[in-house]
C-alpha cells in the first residue's frame, strides 16, 4: 500500500539498534520474512496471532503474512531546519512518510555519550520538536501569503476556510504546540491533507530503556508520558539492546523462554510493529483455503470493492459480491462448510464496510 512509519531521533538513542531488530527476521517469529528495499527501507512483517490460529485448523501448504514499511531516518541535530547536518535530507524525509516513530533515550550508559552531554528524553523530544515546528511554520506563513487575497476578496469560500485553518496552526505552532494536538472538523481533515505538515503526522513515542525497566519502565519514561500526555500519542517502552540480544538466539523456543526471564509475554519490537500497523489507520482481512492462508491489508472504513482490489485490480473493477465469515466463527466451527451450513456466511454487496479479521472470498467478473 506504500504507507511508511518513519523512524526518528537524535544521534545515540538507539534508533539504529532498533532498526536492526526490525530487521532480524528471527526477533519477531519462527519466519517473519525481512527485506530491504533501499538501505533505510525495511519491509516488516506485521505479527498476527490470529494467522497461528487459521494455520492450525486449515494446515495450508503455505502461510503468508501482511507487512508494513519502516523507514530508518538520518540522525537529526539541533538546526536541522536550517540545514545543519543533514537537516535538509532528514526533513525530506519525514514528510514522505504517514507516521512517525519518535526514539528516546531512556537509559543511562556512560559508554554510550549523548549528543547534549546528558540523559533527558523530554528535552531530545522538544529539539526534534523545535526542528520540524520551525519548517511547519514556514510552510504555513507562505501558504496564508498565497491564500489571504483570495480569501479576503470574498468570492472564495474555500480559501476562506483554509486561511482560517491556517491561521489557528500559526497560532499552535508560535505557542510551540505540535499541530496533532489542534482538533479539526470532518472538513478541515480534508483541507489539511493538502500541507504536509510534519507535526501533523500521527506518531508513536519509543522509550529506549535498560533491560531491568523494559516491564515497569523507569522515572525517565514517566517524564515522556506526561510531555505527550496533549497529544494522545502512543508511548511504548522497549530495551532495544536486549532486543538485540534476542534477536541472536536460534529458534523461536529460545527467544521465548528469554522473554519470559525478563517477565515479557511479547517482544518490544513485536509490540512496536503493530503499533506502528494501526497508527497508520491499517486493518487485515485474510483468505483461507487449503494452499494458503493469507493476510491482506486494507485500510479503516474501506468497502469490499475496494478490499478486493486489494488482491487483484481486475477483482474491484468486477466485482459482484463477497462471501464474508467473521474470524470468530470460523475458529469455532472450523471450516467454510460448517459456517455455511450455520448461517455463518454472510454475502455482501459493494456497500460492506470491510472490519478486521473478516475471512472473505470475492465473487468477480471481467
Amino acid at each position: 500500500m506504500g504507507l511508511q512509519c518513519g523512524i526518528v531521533g537524535l544521534p545515540n538513542v538507539g534508533k539504529s539498534t532498533l532498526f536492526n531488530c526490525l530487521s532480524n527476521a528471527k526477533a519477531q517469529s519462527a519466519n517473519f520474512p525481512f527485506c530491504t528495499i533501499e538501505p533505510n527501507v525495511g519491509v516488516i512483517t506485521v505479527p498476527d496471532e490470529r494467522l497461528s490460529v487459521l494455520n492450525e485448523i486449515e494446515h495450508p501448504a503455505q502461510v503468508v503474512p501482511t507487512t508494513v514499511e519502516i523507514v530508518d531516518i538520518a540522525g537529526l541535530v539541533k538546526g536541522a531546519s536550517k540545514g545543519e547536518g543533514l537537516g535538509n535530507k532528514f526533513l525530506a524525509n519525514i514528510r514522505e512518510t504517514d507516521a512517525i516513530i519518535h526514539v528516546l533515550r531512556c537509559f543511562e550508559d556512560d559508554n554510550i555519550t549523548h549528543v547534549d552531554g546528558s540523559v533527558d528524553p523530554v528535552r531530545d523530544k522538544e529539539v526534534i520538536d523545535t526542528e520540524l515546528q520551525i519548517k511547519d511554520l514556514e510552510t504555513v506563513e507562505a501558504r496564508i501569503q498565497k491564500v489571504e487575497k483570495q480569501a479576503n476578496s470574498g468570492k472564495d469560500a474555500d480559501a476562506k476556510k483554509m486561511l482560517e485553518l491556517l491561521l489557528r496552526y500559526r497560532e499552535a505552532l508560535q505557542k510551540g504546540e505540535n499541530l496533532r494536538t489542534v482538533e479539526l472538523t470532518e472538513a478541515e481533515v480534508k483541507l489539511d491533507k493538502e500541507l504536509f505538515l510534519l507535526t501533523r503526522k500521527p506518531v508513536i513515542y519509543v522509550c529506549n530503556v535498560d533491560e531491568g525497566s523494559a516491564v515497569s519502565g523507569n522515572a525517565f519514561v514517566e517524564a515522556v508520558k506526561k510531555a505527550v500526555a496533549a497529544e494522545g500519542a502512543q508511548v511504548l517502552t522497549i530495551a532495544a539492546q536486549t532486543e538485540s540480544e534476542i534477536a541472536e538466539l536460534e529458534t523461536y523456543e529460545e527467544r521465548q523462554m528469554f522473554l519470559e526471564d525478563i517477565g515479557l509475554k511479547e517482544s518490544g519490537v513485536a509490540q512496536l510493529i503493530k503499533a506502528a500497523y494501526a497508527i497508520l489507520n491499517l486493518r487485515t482481512f485474510f483468505t483461507v483455503g487449503p494452499k494458503e492462508v493469507k493476510a491482506w491489508t486494507f485500510h479503516a472504513g474501506d468497502k469490499a470493492p475496494q478490499a478486493a482490489g486489494v488482491i487483484h485490480t481486475d477483482f474491484e473493477k468486477g466485482f459482484i459480491r463477497a462471501e464474508v465469515i467473521k474470524y470468530e466463527d470460523y475458529v469455532n466451527l472450523k471450516s467454510e462448510a460448517a459456517c455455511r451450513e450455520a448461517g455463518k456466511l454472510g454475502i455482501e454487496g459493494k456497500d460492506y464496510e470491510v472490519q478486521d479479521g473478516d475471512i472473505m472470498h470475492f465473487r468477480f467478473n471481467v
